[in-house]
């Protein structure tokens, strides 16, 4: 990363700059506690949870106390919680602090001559050469970890740990025996770490940061080159991760989180010879990186919560404020009259903001305590946005100081084309839609979403999602969730956006999205929105469109009776009944601020509680029917001043008027775009846009031709006792091949430790299966055992068991979506426990059976009744596939599982589902 000449130059320019000596004086003062004692090392590895971190007694998070491995104190009801769980959510957290704050005491050493840091920092690097080994690779969430439950996590981890390693090493405080124990360490570190690409997510980045990071330290440029030029390394995620709007695909949330993995590698890629500054076109994809997040910024500089990111989270929190810093002394001042100098006009504005809440990032753990908060729980920590204030990162690497001669932060209407989203301002208002793609596993079913910040409140937000470990979070990723329409009482099927028009050239600008057969065009004046919800089908559809208006609101002329929208989260339902004919009027308030909303559609008004954003509570929304094939809602949107401008909205087939003070505006569509009439004068709205093809995050993998098996009808269903009565074993379905196999962390033992072979069999009733599984240890979960606490997934996947499911072979229409078990053996009899999976309709009262104990495994025996749609016949054909969970004693998590249409990947995040494109055939034979 640094080399000792590297390091010689910044200690001249530290002697010579006001900010870096301030900064190295307050990291300096950081560093006092640490060296009055040794921090603690967690006993355990991380552990994800449902309750872990949280209080009891009011669900708040519990504060994280470097120096309390044992007892953790409520912020809210100030309670000490002791406990396992308590204590492994906290080991995440002190697990990267710790590799933190060795780097930063490292960074004192080299760059200070701070000889007892130095010694701290070597102390903390030994002690995780003597106990990494003793954290076990196993019951992880996503990704082979020891330290933690995930592999990014370790990475983040690593590239601290490593950069203390170099950072000692290159100021001569390094001894042979610790340069051991750190290669050790890394070595084994690089194993986890590259068995597991995760292709283009944002946390392959982070992986990729410490892959290079680790080359750097054993100088192997093999594994250099395939951290930094590989198909899915550093240079891929620059330069296809993020668009060519700079935004990385998954949203703000994780372009940040993204951005400063990628910067991080970039600086170990230069030590291995890839300078990315240096390269024209990848150092301008760096700066349009560096932009996006500031042109899409909301006015209270919060980012936008889209997709699945944290809500509420502002851009000046120190660790993004040194994502720019960083990035900016990456790049250099060369292009100083251009956007260079609008990235410093954005930083300035950052440093002006008032102190954001602190908040713990697993990147930036520096404003964490460094003396105990159990026995001082008052005290705040001081968080101002300052150059001075930042971590060890910024000393080694920011400017020693900003120009003062930019101009104010200024933003401008804006469209992401990659992204697909469109910004327009006008005088301190945000208005955006959401177009674009859906955004990986990270998307939301939120395509044509509306977000609206007027007046300072933010109106119509995109919420986010909450935790994901909690049971909301099925909320935040609805539809339902967001201001953005569905069709049929569901949420939007996975798919893409498109920006048809955009066009921002004065007070009035526009943008129009189309998301299938709905599209959605947006009309932003001087002084209110108009939006336009329209559905062009050739079939009827019930259309609805919901609106989370912030604040308290009253609809006026007319009465709420009891209404229905069916959804586990939401209550209190009501049906609006007007008094009289034209648009409803809803007034909102949110304290001294109003807005006033006109609503013109031919349908009826719910109002309804479900969530509100994310740690609010519950809240009031509401929601616009219509039916039909030409379905379509017209919103008018004014924030209130002092007084308001929009008296009536009405419609008279192609036009919208809308009656103001002022007099009527005409807003009619036109072939190429849209114009507004207001007296005299007419505003012609333009910009038709070609579509830009989607990004995709996955490797383009040809897949493989489905698996084809045979179920042979019987005449008299099977006894389904657990034995093979009335089953026909000449057309077994086999499980035992490694390719079959989707792992934890161990490969495929082979079939004598587990496999399994199944019998399929059917009539008209029902689909019959007797499966065999060879696995020595049977470990099934009992029926009465306590809540597992550690996800969203059912706690029956982390138990022998087997999953099964049916659907059409040609696909179907609503309601066709097939059905999928889980089948659990009980381990006090010989019944089954049957429940459906997550993402299927399946009714477990259809499904019934036996198992009996094998002398090595067991065997179970059970009918699945056809789904409705499912007409048995001789010759046909379902699309069918079948799965048996592999549990293994001593663990917590799921060993892995046999996959009879083929596994050959990795167990993680799969929970109960299986993809329909991914299952094989069964054929049924006469």
């Amino acid at each position: 990363m640094v080399s000792a000449e590297q390091l010689a130059a910044r200690r001249a320019q530290i002697a010579g700059a006001p900010d870096l000596t301030a900064l190295l004086a307050h990291l300096r003062e950081r560093a006092a506690p640490l060296l009055a004692r040794m921090p603690p090392l967690p006993a355990a590895k991380a552990l994800l949870s449902t309750d872990g971190g949280v209080c009891p007694e009011d669900g708040a998070t519990l504060v994280f106390d470097p120096w309390s491995p044992d007892a953790h104190r409520c912020p809210r009801c100030g309670q000490v919680q002791r406990g396992e769980r308590h204590d492994r959510h906290w080991a995440r957290l002190q697990h990267l602090w710790l590799a933190e704050r060795a780097a930063h005491l490292a960074t004192l050493a080299a760059l200070a001559g701070d000889v007892p840091a130095g010694a701290r920092a070597a102390e903390i690097l030994r002690a995780y050469a003597r106990s990494y080994w003793q954290y076990p690779n196993q019951d992880n969430v996503l990704g082979p970890s020891r330290l933690f439950f995930s592999t990014y996590l370790e990475s983040i981890w690593i590239c601290n740990y490593v950069a203390a390693g170099v950072l000692l090493r290159e100021c001569g405080a390094l001894d042979d025996a610790t340069a051991r124990g750190v290669g050790q360490v890394a070595d084994e570190a690089a194993n986890l770490i590259g068995e597991f690409d995760e292709a283009f997510s944002n946390r392959q980045t982070w992986n990729n940061a410490a892959l290079a990071a680790i080359a750097g330290w054993f100088e192997d440029d093999e594994l250099a080159r395939r951290a930094i030029e590989g198909p899915t390394g550093l240079l891929a995620h620059l330069m296809r991760g993020f668009g060519r709007d700079g935004m990385w695909y998954e949203g703000e949330n994780y372009h940040l989180f993204a951005l400063r993995g990628l910067l991080t590698g970039a600086a170990w890629a230069r030590e291995a010879g890839v300078d990315v500054s240096a390269e024209q076109q990848l150092a301008r994809r760096v700066q349009a990186a560096l932009l996006a997040p500031s042109r899409t910024a909301l006015p209270d500089f919060t980012f936008p919560a889209r997709k699945d990111s944290r809500f509420g989270i502002s851009l000046a929190q120190p660790a993004y404020v040194e994502v720019w810093e960083v990035g900016l002394a990456s790049l250099g001042m060369r292009d100083a009259g251009g956007e260079m100098r609008e990235l410093t006009s954005w930083l300035a504005a950052l440093y002006q903001c008032s102190a954001p809440p602190v908040e713990l990032f697993e990147s930036y753990l520096h404003d964490a305590p460094v003396a105990s908060r159990i026995s001082h729980p008052a005290s705040p920590i001081p968080h101002p946005a300052s150059r001075r204030s930042l971590s060890w990162w910024s000393l080694l690497f920011m400017l020693p100081e900003l120009p003062s001669d930019v101009p104010a932060w200024s933003p401008g209407s804006v469209l992401l084309e990659s992204q697909g989203l469109a910004v327009l301002r006008t005088d301190g208002r945000y208005v955006s839609l959401e177009c674009g793609q859906l955004g990986g596993g990270h998307g939301h079913p939120d395509r044509l979403h509306l977000t609206l910040h007027a007046g300072g409140v933010h109106w119509l937000a995109d919420p986010g999602t909450g935790s994901y470990v909690a049971r909301d979070l099925f909320w935040y990723r609805s539809t339902l969730a967001h201001n953005a329409p569905r069709l049929d009482q569901a949420s939007q099927p996975p798919g893409d956006a498109v920006c048809e028009a955009w066009d921002a050239p004065g007070e009035w600008a526009w943008v129009r999205g189309r998301y299938g057969e709905v599209t959605r065009t947006v009309i932003a004046g001087p002084t209110y929105v108009l939006d336009v919800v329209e559905l062009e089908s050739r079939t009827d559809h019930l259309l609805e469109l919901p609106w989370h208006f912030v604040g308290t609101g009253q609809v006026a002329g007319g009465t709420w009776v009891a209404g229905e929208l069916v959804d586990e989260f939401v209550s209190r339902v009501e049906r609006f009944v007007p008094d009289h004919a034209g648009p409803v009027v809803l007034e909102l308030a949110d304290g001294p601020a109003q807005l006033k909303t006109y609503l013109v559609f031919d349908g009826e008004l719910l109002r309804a509680e479900g969530p509100g954003r994310p740690r609010t509570g519950r809240a009031t929304f509401y929601l616009v029917r219509a039916t039909g094939r030409g379905s379509r809602c017209i919103t008018v949107l004014e924030p209130l001043g002092d007084s308001g401008l929009v008296q009536g909205v009405r419609a008279h087939g192609g036009v919208i008027e809308v009656d103001t003070v002022q007099g009527t505006h005409r807003h009619t569509a036109t072939p190429g775009g849209w114009e507004v009439a207001t007296g005299a004068s007419r505003v012609r709205l333009a910009g038709a846009r070609e579509p830009e093809p989607p990004f995709a995050p996955l490797l383009e993998l040809d897949r493989p031709k489905p698996a084809i098996a045979a179920a042979l009808r019987v005449t008299a269903a099977p006894a389904l006792d657990g034995t093979l009565e009335g089953f026909d074993t000449s057309e077994p379905l086999r499980l035992e091949l490694e390719d079959q196999y989707r792992r934890s962390e161990e490969a495929y033992s082979g079939p004598d430790d587990f496999s399994a072979v199944a019998y399929a069999a059917w009539d008209e009733a029902a689909l019959y299966l007797a499966v065999e599984v060879t696995k020595p240890d049977v470990c099934f979960r009992p029926a009465g055992a306590p809540p597992l606490r550690l996800d969203n997934e059912p706690d029956d996947v982390h138990s022998d068991g087997v999953q099964v499911y049916v659907a059409r072979d040609e696909g179907g229409g609503k309601g066709d979506e097939g059905i999928g078990y889980l089948i659990v053996p009980q381990s006090d009899g010989h019944g089954v426990r049957v429940r459906a999976t997550s993402d299927t309709s399946g009714d477990p009262h259809g499904v019934r059976g036996s198992w009996r104990r094998l002398e090595r495994g067991f065997r179970a025996t059970f009918g699945v009744a056809w789904p409705q749609w499912q007409r048995a016949h001789v010759g046909g054909r379902v699309r069918f596939d079948l799965l048996v969970n592999e549990m293994l004693p001593g663990r917590v998590r799921r060993a892995g599982q046999l996959v009879w249409s083929g596994g050959n990947g990795w167990v993680w995040l799969r929970g109960d589902r299986q993809d329909v494109d991914r299952m094989g055939v069964l054929e049924l034979v006469g």
